[in-house]
């Protein structure tokens, strides 16, 4: 089975137990309330829509996170906020899913991400609202950083599995139909020689639909 295939079956097969996984739960349900809410006129289905949709989930899952500590934050993206778990082992991610149309985008981009980079895995934890923005918290590896990346290495080890530089920090892989951007040497580290992939942004092209 080829990668797209493999990514295919992965995001088409996401399951409904929010306790199983939480990931493939979110992205199953709000897969299924699109195609339920769709404007039949404009064939749309908004982003305040998919946020109050998985609002009622959250609710009915009992998903909701409340413990943010701030006395352990470390560092803050575009995108999100990171936490020191209380595991040190781990950080806490908050998302506020700038970074994609849809939050159902972003779900996949972290079930692809789980598929392609096991050792940085993402588990969702649970949900934070702040000021009536909506955010996921993801756990995810705490990754020591002991040398500096090096972007040459990061697009030999691209090249060798399919993605080719688009511009910059950006990829896509045409046969697997995904595209991976923004990888600079913050969303890449580097341990004793071996790269780590910590913030991935992968959307979907178009062809990855295709049969």
């Amino acid at each position: 089975m080829n990668l797209k295939y493999e990514l295919q079956s992965i995001i088409s097969g996401a399951g409904r137990d929010s306790k199983a996984n939480p990931i493939e739960a979110a992205a199953y349900y709000l897969g299924e309330s699109q195609e339920a809410g769709r404007n039949p006129q404009t064939n749309e289905f908004s982003k305040d829509q998919e946020a109050a949709k998985l609002i009622q989930w959250i609710d009915a899952s009992h998903l909701w996170f409340n413990l943010v500590d701030e006395s352990r934050f470390i560092a803050r993206g575009a995108e999100q906020r990171v936490y020191l778990d209380k595991d040190v082992h781990y950080v806490i991610k908050l998302n506020d899913s700038i970074f994609y149309e849809r939050w159902l985008d972003y779900f996949r981009n972290l079930l692809i991400h789980n598929f392609l980079f096991p050792q940085t895995a993402y588990e969702l934890v649970g949900f934070y609202l702040e000021e009536k923005i909506l955010h996921a918290v993801v756990k995810q590896p705490f990754i020591e950083i002991t040398e500096p990346t090096d972007p040459g290495i990061v697009k030999e080890l691209l090249n060798a599995n399919g993605f080719q530089l688009k511009k910059n920090n950006d990829y896509f892989n045409s046969e697997a139909g995904i595209i991976l951007e923004d990888l600079h040497d913050e969303n890449v580290l580097t341990n004793n020689g071996v790269l780590f992939f910590i913030d991935t942004t992968f959307y979907l092209m178009s062809s990855f639909f295709d049969k």
